[in-house]
């Protein structure tokens, strides 16, 4: 076997008085692509970051080309060819795309920038991964699926020995990881040694050579890819057998609670109509840029539209979100740290926000807020070490399941989720997949928005699916297949909702 590039020997690691990692051995080979999976919370980041020397470990040894090494810094881990990939797009908003992947590292042509190469370099990494990303764009005009792209041509701008990817294509359509892929066959080519984390257990078969499970941060087992299944890797990550990870579907009830007529939402969005039902899953699919999101905001009124938004009969004004949330209608956004939570605040600050009001004027009854949060941990069952702890420091789980716990404290009629589960593990989705079963079986409305198409067909009764800004047509029953939800996705076909059960 090669000798290891980058390893761990015997790590934990604590904070405070917690230990989060328990005596963690873990080897990267050149070459080599060796996935890192586990539960949200089982220690995967803390693992990552010690490996590119944003934390240090309590207690073990990281070794560097068969020596100990205590990293300065990620500086120092970088300046060595370690490099990594954040799922937090560790990027400047304010710069543009080419200024990002240079930055700190800037081309220099005398004393002077030399700005034409940085832009030609940029541009030519851009295009080696597919993306249409304009480098002199400013990377806060760019899509979310461009920022991951970028994140991923920074890395590729270096010279890397050791790349880390940390959940690279959860933001991702299906054609941005199969290019993403193709770029991982090359490096591993030229002798990279990879660290791959993903939720996605068939993306994992697919891509690694090797795989070790972390659980509770203890290493509980580690293989050749080859020698293990999807299912091997599901049970080692959650201690038990998964099955039924979708529950029964919740018949609906014949009332519309929802009805959108005609809603357009200008140069994305065109002519939109469907109709929800009390107790009803109702799935909306598309490829990324579809106009999926776009569609939901304007009828949570986070966006100017034209056309009619009625809810229990009552018209929603447009552009006018407290209406919606005060007739009972709320969103729960895909982009849960930029846009859902406050990262830097507590569980009870973030939690309690947006019904502030209800918790006492003009002094805040904390007593009423720790109940609220009381309450929230054990309904939606959030592990956290620290109820104080800011949020940005919990797992990916435990913050969309804190962002649900703060959608629902309203106790709304209708909820729109988008992408419930992105970048979340497969213990935490069948726990989501559980709460809005629960939620239709207490006759809430739900819209899932989501990319996965298996997540859609196992929660759905009814898929609508856009195209291009339009509504391309609906599925139901026996209909709602992945080869049906893909067609009209592609716009291949157009099927009138009559003809579409």
């Amino acid at each position: 076997m090669t000798d290891a590039i980058l390893e761990l020997k015997g790590v934990t690691k604590s904070f405070g008085p917690i230990e989060i990692l328990h005596g963690v051995n873990f080897a990267l080979r050149p070459g080599e692509v060796h996935a890192l999976i586990g539960e949200n919370g089982a220690g995967k980041s803390t693992t990552m970051k010690i490996l590119a020397g944003y934390l240090s470990q309590t207690g073990g040894e990281v070794i560097l080309d068969g020596k100990p090494i205590q990293f300065t810094g990620s500086d120092e881990a970088e300046d060595l060819g370690i490099i990594m990939i954040h799922q937090e797009f560790n990027l400047a908003e304010h710069l543009s795309v080419d200024q990002n992947v240079f930055l700190g590292r800037e081309l220099k042509r005398g004393w002077l920038l030399d700005h034409r190469s940085m832009r030609d370099r940029t541009a030519e990494l851009l295009s080696r991964l597919e993306s249409r990303a304009d480098p002199g764009t400013r990377v806060s005009q760019i899509s979310v699926p461009d920022k991951q792209m970028v994140e991923i041509a920074k890395a590729l701008s270096r010279k890397a020995r050791v790349l880390i990817m940390d959940e690279p294509t959860a933001v991702l359509t299906e054609r941005e990881t199969e290019v993403l892929f193709r770029q991982v066959e090359r490096l591993r080519a030229e002798g990279v040694a990879i660290l791959y984390t993903s939720h996605k257990l068939g993306e994992v078969k697919h891509i690694a050579d090797r795989v070790t499970v972390l659980r509770d941060g203890i290493m509980v087992r580690s293989d050749l890819i080859a020698d293990v299944t999807e299912d091997d890797m599901a049970t080692a990550m959650v201690g038990r057998e998964l099955s039924d990870l979708y529950p029964p579907k919740v018949a609906r009830g014949a009332e519309p609670i929802l009805e959108v007529a005609n809603v357009s939402v200008p140069g994305v969005v065109e002519d939109a109509s469907l109709t929800l039902h009390r107790g009803e899953v109702l799935g909306i699919g598309g490829l990324v840029g579809s106009g999926r999101t776009e569609l939901a905001e304007a009828i949570a009124g986070l966006r100017p539209r034209n056309g009619s938004v009625r809810l229990k009969g009552q018209e929603l004004a447009p552009d006018h979100v407290s209406q919606a949330m005060a007739a009972g209608l709320t969103y729960l956004t895909e982009d849960r740290k930029g846009a859902g939570l406050l990262l830097e605040k507590s569980l009870r600050e973030n939690l309690t926000l947006p019904l502030l009001e209800n918790f006492g004027r003009p002094l805040i009854d904390r007593k009423r807020e720790e109940a609220a949060l009381d309450k929230a941990i054990a309904d939606f069952a959030i592990r956290v070490p620290s109820r104080d702890m800011a949020v940005g420091d919990l797992s990916g789980g435990n913050q969309q399941k804190l962002l649900l716990a703060k959608t629902l404290l309203s106790n709304p009629d209708v909820v729109i989720i988008d992408e419930p589960t992105r970048g979340i593990d497969i213990g935490t989705k069948q726990q989501i997949y559980n709460l809005i079963a629960q939620l239709a079986a207490e006759g809430r409305s739900i819209i899932v928005i989501s990319s996965e198409m298996p997540e859609l067909i196992g929660l759905a009764s009814r898929v609508v699916v856009m195209h291009a800004g339009r509504i391309q047509g609906e599925l139901s029953g026996e209909a709602v297949t992945e080869h049906g939800i893909v067609r009209l996705a592609m716009g291949m076909e157009h099927l009138d909702k009559e003809h579409a059960a």
